[in-house]
This record gives C-alpha cells, sequence and structure tokens, in this order.
C-alpha cells in the first residue's frame, strides 16, 4: 500500500469515527442495536431523503422496517412510520410520501401514502388480497403501476407439477397449479379500480416504469413458448392501459435486469443486460441503452469490463448513473448518453450501496470497515453524513478495519483479498485465522460493515480474538469477466487453489498461526469449504453453511437445473463432470476437520439434503461433526433470535478446536 493511500485511510477514519479509550470489542448482542438502513429516495425537489431502518423486534422474533425522512441540509431524521412499513418513494410532485406496509392481520403488504403538506396519519389505499410486492408512480401522480400477485386459491388440494421449473426459495418451495404468477396492474388512485395491464397469457411480469409522458409502461418478462427452459426476462413496453398487448424490445438470450429507466425525452430506455445464458452464475451486468422505437441496443461501457449495479437516468435528461463493482469496492459514475464517457464521482475506502439523485443533488447509502450503512450527502467527491442510526453503539464498541492484501497465484494471477485483524492485535504474534469464504460464486469480499451472519463474520470473529481471511478466488466478480469464467464448469479446482494459497500468503505475512487454521463460509462458500476439508488436513475446524457434497444428488431438487445444464451439461450426458464436482462427498474419507454443517430447514435454493449428506459421512467416518438446522428459514437466516444462535455458534465451534491458550511468537 503506497503511504498516499495510507494516509487517506487515515483521513476518512478521523472524518467518521470518534476513538474511545473505554471501547469494549463488539458483542453478538450488539445485532439487537444495529439499524439496516437502506432504500434511500430523494424528493423530487431535491429537499430531503427518505429511507428505512430495519431493526430486530425482540417481542415477536422478526426484522421490522419503518420509513424515516432526513432534509437534505441536516439535523435530526423525523420516523413517519411504525414498524413493518418498506420501499418508501415519492409522488412526482413531491406532496406525497408512499409506502408499502403489512396489513396486521393478514401480512399481506399495501399502499399507503402520507400527505406532505397537512400533517395527519398516513391512510391505507389497496386492500389487494395477497398483497402489492413492489410499484412505481405514474407521472401525473393519478395512477400507480403495481406488481401484484393474486392470492392462490385456499382451500387444500394436491400439488400438481408438470413444469420444468418447479420450486422457488419463498413459500412451500413448489410451483404448482395452485400458484399465480406476478403480473403487472394499474391502479387509478381517484377511483380505486386495479386491472392487469396486459392481456394475452399468464406470465411473470416485473419492474414497471412509466413513460415520462405516462403513455407506455416497460417492464421486464419472460414469454417464451416454454418459458422454464430459458430462465430469462426480455424488456417489453406497453400502452399504459388494462388489456394492452406488450411488444418486445432488446430481444437478447440471456439476463437483460433492471432497474429500468426511460430517457427523459422518452427515446430510450435504460437497464443491465448480461452475458451468454450458459454464464448465468458468472453473469457480468453492463450499462445497457435500447430504443424506444425499434430495440436497438448500444453497451456504453463494453470497455470497463466491470459489473453496474442501481442505474438511473439523471434529472437532468442528459446523464446516466450508475455503480461499479470494482475490486474490493463500489463506487457511483456519471455516464454521458451522448457518447458514452464517464466519470467517477467518489473516491475511497468506502462501499456506495446505492444513491439517489434530483435537481443535481445525489444522496448514497454508504459503508466502510467499522461504519454500518447510513445516508450520506455526495458533495463534489465529499461524503456529508445524514443519518446516524447507529452512532449511539458504535461508540461503545471497538471494531477492526480490513486490510487490503494481494499475492500472485502459482498459475501468476494476481489474487486480491482481505484480513482483518483482531481487536488488539499486536505485530510480531501469530493468530488464529479463520478463512471466511464468499457465496456466489459470482460475489466478492468487499470494504464495509456487514452484520448477517450468513454473508459475513469478520467483525464478530475479530472480536473474539482471531484473525478473519477473506479471498477474492477465481469466479469472483471485480475483476472482469475472463476472472470470472477461470472457474467455469470446474468447481473446485482453481477457486481451490486461490483459497489455500491465500492462506500460505497470510501464513507467510506472520498474522495466521499455520496450526490454528479454520474455513467457513455460506452458500457457494459452504460449498467450498467443503471442497477444502477434503483437499487439505490443515485446518483444524470448519464451518460450512447451506453447502454440499454431491451435486450430482442435487439435480432436480435445487433451483439450478437449467443453468447447470447449459454449465456441465445433463448428468447421464456428462457425468464424468458431475462426479468430478461431487467430490466432497465421493473423497469423505479424507476430511480430518472437524466440521460444523448449518442450513435453513426449508431451503429450496441448497437443499437441507446437501448439509445432511455431508454431515451422514463425517458422522459415518467419526470425524467430529454436528448438524444444525433452522426450522421455517430458507436460504438466508432472517429470525433474530436465530441470527444470534448462529454467530454464538461459529464462535463456539472454532473457539473447541482453535483456541487453546497458545500464541505463537
Amino acid at each position: 500500500m503506497s503511504r498516499g493511500w495510507t494516509i487517506l485511510l487515515s483521513v476518512v477514519a478521523l472524518s467518521f469515527a470518534t476513538p474511545n479509550a473505554h471501547a469494549r470489542p463488539l458483542a453478538i448482542d450488539d445485532l439487537n442495536h444495529y439499524g439496516r438502513v437502506a432504500d434511500a429516495q430523494i424528493s423530487p425537489d431535491g429537499t430531503s431523503v427518505l429511507y428505512t431502518v430495519t431493526i430486530p423486534d425482540l417481542t415477536v422474533d422478526a426484522r421490522r422496517s419503518s420509513v424515516w425522512r432526513v432534509s437534505w441540509s441536516g439535523g435530526a431524521a423525523e420516523q413517519l412510520t411504525c414498524a413493518g412499513a418498506s420501499s418508501p418513494r415519492w409522488s412526482p410532485d413531491g406532496r406525497w410520501i408512499s409506502f408499502l406496509q403489512a396489513d396486521a392481520t393478514t401480512g399481506d403488504a399495501q399502499l399507503w401514502l402520507l400527505d406532505r403538506q397537512h400533517a395527519g396519519e398516513a391512510r391505507r389505499i389497496t386492500d389487494l388480497p395477497g398483497g402489492i410486492s413492489g410499484y412505481a408512480w405514474a407521472p401525473d401522480g393519478k395512477r400507480v403501476a403495481l406488481e401484484y400477485q393474486p392470492p392462490a386459491p385456499k382451500q387444500l388440494m394436491p400439488w400438481v407439477i408438470d413444469r420444468y421449473r418447479f420450486k422457488t426459495d419463498a413459500g412451500d418451495g413448489y410451483l404448482h397449479n395452485a400458484v399465480n404468477p406476478t403480473r403487472i396492474y394499474i391502479y387509478d388512485l381517484q377511483t380505486g379500480a386495479a386491472a392487469a395491464l396486459t392481456r394475452g397469457g399468464e406470465f411473470e411480469e416485473s419492474e414497471p416504469a412509466w413513460s415520462p409522458d405516462g403513455a407506455k409502461i416497460a417492464f421486464f418478462s419472460n414469454r417464451d413458448a416454454d418459458a422454464d427452459r430459458s430462465d430469462y426476462t426480455d424488456l417489453y413496453v406497453a400502452d399504459a392501459q388494462p388489456g394492452s398487448l406488450p411488444t418486445r424490445r432488446a430481444e437478447f438470450p440471456g439476463t437483460d435486469e433492471g432497474p429500468i429507466a426511460w430517457s427523459a425525452d422518452g427515446r430510450d430506455l435504460v437497464f443491465r443486460r448480461g452475458g451468454e445464458p450458459q454464464y448465468g452464475l458468472f453473469d457480468q451486468l453492463q450499462l445497457a441503452v435500447a430504443s424506444a422505437t425499434d430495440g436497438a441496443v448500444t453497451l456504453p461501457l463494453s470497455r470497463l469490463d466491470r459489473d453496474i449495479d442501481n442505474t438511473a437516468v439523471g434529472s437532468d435528461g442528459r446523464s446516466i448513473y450508475g455503480l461499479i463493482i470494482d475490486d474490493r469496492t463500489r463506487y457511483p459514475v456519471r455516464v454521458s448518453r451522448g457518447d458514452g464517457a464517464w466519470q467517477r464521482l467518489y473516491e475511497g475506502p468506502r462501499k456506495i450501496l446505492s444513491f439517489t439523485e434530483a435537481k443535481g443533488r445525489i444522496a448514497v447509502i454508504a459503508t466502510a470497515d467499522r461504519e454500518p450503512p447510513e445516508v450520506y450527502a455526495l458533495e463534489r467527491g465529499v461524503l456529508r453524513a445524514l443519518s446516524r442510526h447507529n452512532e449511539s453503539w458504535l461508540r461503545e464498541v471497538e471494531l477492526s478495519y480490513s486490510e487490503p492484501i494481494e499475492f500472485v497465484a502459482s498459475d501468476g494471477q494476481k489474487i486480491h483479498g482481505l484480513v482483518t485483524k483482531p481487536v488488539g492485535y499486536r505485530r510480531g504474534v501469530r493468530y488464529p485465522t479463520v478463512l471466511w469464504i464468499h457465496g456466489g460464486p459470482y460475489l466478492q469480499d468487499e470494504h464495509g460493515f456487514n452484520y448477517d451472519p450468513a454473508y459475513d463474520a469478520r467483525q464478530v470473529l475479530a472480536a473474539q480474538g482471531y484473525a478473519v481471511l477473506q479471498i477474492n478466488y477465481r469466479g469472483s466478480r471485480g475483476r472482469g469477466i475472463e476472472f470470472a469464467h477461470r472457474t467455469f464448469a470446474r468447481w473446485g479446482e482453481r477457486d481451490v487453489a486461490d483459497l489455500l494459497e491465500g492462506v500460505d500468503h497470510a501464513v507467510s505475512l506472520g498474522i495466521a498461526d499455520p496450526d490454528r487454521l479454520g474455513v467457513g463460509g455460506w452458500s457457494f462458500g459452504g460449498i467450498l469449504t467443503n471442497y477444502l476439508i477434503v483437499s487439505d488436513p490443515r485446518f483444524r475446524a470448519a464451518v460450512s453453511g447451506a453447502g454440499w457434497g454431491s451435486k450430482i444428488s442435487l439435480y432436480g431438487t435445487d433451483l439450478y437445473a437449467y443453468v447447470n445444464e447449459l454449465e456441465f451439461g445433463a448428468p447421464w450426458r456428462s457425468p464424468e463432470v458431475w462426479m468430478r464436482i461431487s467430490r466432497p462427498l465421493f473423497q469423505a474419507d479424507r476430511v480430518r476437520t472437524p466440521t460444523l454443517f448449518v442450513s435453513g430447514a426449508r431451503d429450496f435454493n441448497v437443499p437441507v439434503a446437501g448439509s445432511e449428506q455431508m454431515y451422514q459421512a463425517l458422522k459415518s467416518l467419526r470425524v467430529p461433526t454436528q448438524l444444525v438446522l433452522y426450522p421455517g428459514e430458507h436460504h438466508m437466516i432472517e429470525r433474530p433470535s436465530f441470527e444470534r444462535d448462529l454467530l454464538q455458534r461459529y464462535v463456539s465451534w472454532y473457539d473447541r478446536y482453535l483456541k487453546d491458550g497458545r500464541q505463537s511468537p
């Protein structure tokens, strides 16, 4: 690291954090005070920002979100709703604040309005059985496009399944005869009438975006003859009136994703486009601009070779904004609609999670290694804090920075990662070290604060005396498409080598104790954990969350039949490939590492059978192991008491096998 970058780190740290000489290490129960700030929305006149704060409600053992507002000029934030509200938006004229809130009896999310000009209570607008999942205001402020899924019949009946894609990681998990698709409805705020936008079939529809004149709505839908066998949506445009027949724009066999935004003149549609279908699990999304008339698509940032997120058209009508997902960080950019020239809007060791712009003012959700996400004003490359929901408890705790590390892999490729040293770190002392592996596989470890135990346990483990190593192995994002595709159809090979060589590097730095190494991760991180414990006996403890040992035995029981057949071939056509990637189970007799397997009991993404098979193998082999299942949970653990339990189990398992009172000089 250069001296200049070190100085920058110091300046940012002093600007946003006040040291406390009496600070204590982070405790697991601090999770109860952590407010997750998200979904910032600046008002049309740029004078204030809406956002949500989600906190654990221990009385009902669930997360509850509420809507807040803060002035652009600063000052105390104001809570606008009680717990249970989400998706705040401004009406086009800025008078109304809308949000979704669950009905206390049914749990169905309905649309509510709050009059900004007149003090008073919010009023409920819709009463649609089954609830609303998303919405968008029409430019005239008189209509709203709703993402609405009518409820299935209540009577108990057999589930008749005849689809190629028949599972989802939500609800009862199955797509069967009683499931209705989510469609776009137009809701008239004056009459209360709601009607489906399109006719001509029952297709999934999502992410409605109104044209500037309110005459059309763009959305995503998969309307192929056999939609389950394409798995990707295309961009459509329909007249903004019930019963319209949509026209496909920007047809593409791979991924098209939102958000969708119209240019101010109504000529173009801005969205994101991925690669070819076979790269579905390694899909780098690029900025795409489609003509609203003929569907011709340009990719203004195709030379950048990085993912883009959170795209939007600027209020000036000439700019496109987005977030570039780069090496261990994310930063906002402004792109010219004319020539595709782009400008980075923020430099520094912070991760920008989202942004919103109006009248040239930009508000962002930003996070740093020692600071949870909060709302900031971004002015001339400088962040100014607008919200401070975690300030009080942060003053009490001592957190660790995540330092960037790099090394050259055995094949000559530079590999990047992060190391978070334990609280109270002393130079020259080796510490028990946990290699924590990100999922995806097409994700990355980044600077920033995250208290979600399935994603990132670095601060909790560092507070307990562990060094935490995070390596962006081949297959990760942030380094370009060639880097990501290096793992394509070769799971458990180059990615595993990168991780093991990263451990060697941490040992060579004098940080990691080679005799006290642990490993863990969730989802693909749990899968790679299983690969590592059959590949190398040096790990003394492992935690495998939502993983598997045999991919071939999960064929048809997880969500990935389509993309897996494209990547690996069907099992009956390429049995040698499926057996090769299933080696954790078939080489389980090589495992010497005590391993904790954890999973949501209703996980249909990586079914619980994957954890059960590895647990059974280690139990049969008399290797110390334990299986923990969380009732009612899907792929991610949501219940606060379960989050706390999971973090405690991480610490207890590693403590049992990695802490024996020794610290190597």
